[in-house]
């Protein structure tokens, strides 16, 4: 019998080609799947930075915009202009108050006023060191602009100030109808743009805007402002220094520098200098068209670089797995050439095995049913304790009740002393009467005590309803019938107190009636609370119905909620009452019910005091005519 075949052998020359290749193709795979990362994630960088690049430009233009009334407005005071009717023969200073004045609300940098001669006669800031007045601004394109009847903008550094600011002209006309009128002076403000850069400043991104002279005016990084995008030629920089719009500003270059065009317009840049020196990025641009400006935004490339990186690690680890997929299945097949070899004691060790595997089954499967059987009796145990939980919880809940019905109860005892006092007088008045043999009087005192027990009675039967138990069964229940509820039980409290009902037509919402009302109870109680030392207590109770929901608010003009605690108050225990005054679970079990009515609660502090808990519950329709209306519901808690 002969023997197997030996396993098949690489010769050598195959072997040190194998070995040649594997890396190459390793360097190959890794170097392909990084450029696809990398233009992925450039596409996607080109994308986010165009969405920021749009945003930014569009917060500057409106930054811009909502002052460009102003001068006009301003050109057209009366005093402005009787003024200029008059120069030198009237005091400045109120004109110079006028002009602080409107700065100081309309938040602008300075406000002052141009003859026709372009010497300015007042400005809010006569009070400084370098104010405007006095100061020449013929060669400023503003006063050009405005002088010859129309209105003018400008961005440049303040003469004066040094500052960087965007300014607005308007001419002011004293005689404008005249074929040959002439402005007789002109009415400029300033704009400051610090707050603009700063809001920048917290974007993961550098942001620059350049005039057509490509001199960066405004950017996120302080060091870049008032330099040359590109380098300026002498001649470029002495004609923008005889402009004097950026001062005496030495215009140096930022020292960026384009290593890479991309077809979608966007481009790779690095700086030689500056702060952007430490990494490359991705710029892009965008013309504002109103101002003749250009916005670039510039995006750090670590995100590329780590996605080429990690598209690289995980070619090259496919790449390996692959080899390795063929190395294993080559010696695969070498072993099973060998393994014909031992045939004959594989098939021994199996069967050995196999009697073991058996045996091993049977063991396992004795643990498994001893596992389910242990896992059946757990199951069991957590349904128990699921049940013990929910009986709980209700139980928690009517002891809640229970808890406000006590706080109730001096109000009651108030409300049924009254009566019992009447039913006294009322009763010795009758036997004094029936002494007399007044027969009428007697009855009509008998009448008043009749009427005080059906008073006392009905006291009697609200609180009987509120202390019952909810059947957990969810119906069509009306929202001003519970609220009529909740202030029937407080109406000894709401003496003093103006109620605000803010609806106008009766609301049904899907819920259990008796938790509903247990929670606005406990809302109303807690604002009264709240107003126990207000001057004017207002409570205000609300419903409106939005989409399909019911939103149901309880406001006060109590001291509002502390904001460190807005996050706590729905936590059970959690209270900011007195020792004794509270177990802090009435807001608690509140956010629990109106969770289980599959709905929600929220506590919200009102501007200038007070605080607002509203509900939001869903809709239901009103009941048909065999559903009790709303003014049935209330006489039903009766």
């Amino acid at each position: 019998m002969k023997g197997p075949h030996r396993p098949p052998r690489l010769s050598q020359p195959l072997r040190w080609l194998l070995l040649l290749l594997l890396p190459l193709g390793l360097v190959a795979i890794m170097w392909q799947a990084a450029q696809v990362a990398r233009e992925q994630a450039l596409q996607a960088l080109v994308r986010e930075a165009e969405n920021e690049l749009r945003l930014s430009a569009a917060g500057l233009e409106g930054h811009l915009t909502r002052h460009d009334y102003l001068p006009q407005l301003l050109a057209s005071r009366e005093m402005v202009q009787r003024f200029l009717l008059n120069q030198g023969q009237q005091d400045p200073m109120p004109l110079n108050l006028l002009l602080d004045q409107f700065r100081a609300t309309a938040d602008v940098s300075d406000v002052y006023l141009l003859d026709a001669d372009a010497n300015t006669l007042a400005a809010s800031n006569w009070h400084r060191p370098n104010t405007f007045i006095g100061q020449n601004y013929a060669f400023r394109s503003y006063y050009q602009d405005a002088i010859e009847g129309g209105r003018g903008r400008f961005y440049g550094l303040g003469v004066q100030s040094l500052e960087r600011g965007y300014y607005f002209s308007a001419p002011v006309w004293l005689d404008d109808t005249a074929p040959d009128a002439r402005p007789s002076g002109v009415m400029v403000i300033k704009i400051l743009l610090d707050a603009v850069e700063e809001s920048w400043a917290e974007q993961d991104a550098a942001l620059l805007v350049t005039d057509k002279d490509d001199i960066v005016f405004m950017a996120s990084h302080p060091e870049l402002r008032m330099s040359a995008l590109h380098p300026l030629s002498e001649e470029e920089r002495q004609t923008l220094l005889a402009t004097r719009r950026y001062a005496d500003e030495p215009l140096s270059p930022s020292g960026i520098e384009i290593y890479e065009q991309r077809p979608d317009g966007s481009r790779l840049v690095r700086f030689d200098q500056g702060p952007l020196t430490e990494g490359n990025h991705l710029a892009l641009n965008r013309h504002m068209d109103a101002y003749g400006w250009d916005m670039h935004i510039l995006k750090p490339l670590g995100s590329v670089y780590q996605a080429q990186w990690l598209a690289a690690a995980l070619a090259g680890g496919l790449y390996s797995v692959v080899v390795l997929a063929g190395g294993v299945g080559w010696q695969r097949l070498r072993l099973r050439r060998e393994r014909e070899l031992f045939a004959e004691r594989e098939r021994q060790t199996l069967a050995s095995a196999r009697d073991e595997l058996e045996l091993n089954v049977q063991l396992r499967t004795h643990d498994l049913l001893e596992t389910n059987r242990l896992l059946s009796d757990e199951i069991e145990e957590r349904r128990r304790a699921e049940e013990n939980l929910r009986q709980t919880r209700d139980e928690l809940i009517q002891a809640a009740k229970l808890a406000v019905l006590g706080q109730l109860a001096a109000g009651i005892n108030h409300e049924l002393n009254q009566p019992l006092a009447a039913i006294r007088a009322y009763a010795e008045n009758a036997r004094a009467f029936l002494e007399r043999q007044r027969i009428d009087a007697v009855d009509a005192n008998l009448t008043q005590i009749v009427e005080l027990t059906e008073r006392m009675a009905e006291i009697s039967a609200q609180l009987r309803q509120f202390s019952r138990k909810s059947d957990s069964a969810l119906t069509a229940v009306s929202v001003q019938a519970c609220f009529d509820y909740a202030l029937r039980l407080y109406q000894n409290r709401l003496r003093d107190v103006e109620v605000e009902r803010c609806w106008e037509e009766a609301v049904w919402v899907y819920a259990d009636l008796v938790r509903l009302e247990q929670v606005l109870v406990n809302l109303i109680g807690n604002a009264l609370q709240a107003m126990a030392e207000t001057q004017a207590p207002r409570l205000v109770l609300r419903v409106e119905t939005e989409s399909g929901e019911v939103r149901i608010s309880v406001a006060d003009t109590g001291p509002g909620i502390p904001e460190t605690h807005l996050s706590r108050i729905f936590e059970p225990f959690f209270t900011t009452k007195s020792p004794g005054s509270g177990l802090g679970l009435g807001l608690s079990i509140s956010a629990r019910i109106i969770n289980d009515l599959g709905g929600s609660i929220e506590a919200t502090n009102l501007a200038g005091a007070g605080a607002r808990f509203t509900i939001t519950l869903p809709q239901e329709k009103r009941p048909d005519g065999s559903q009790p209306s709303p003014t049935e519901e209330q006489r039903s808690h009766a």
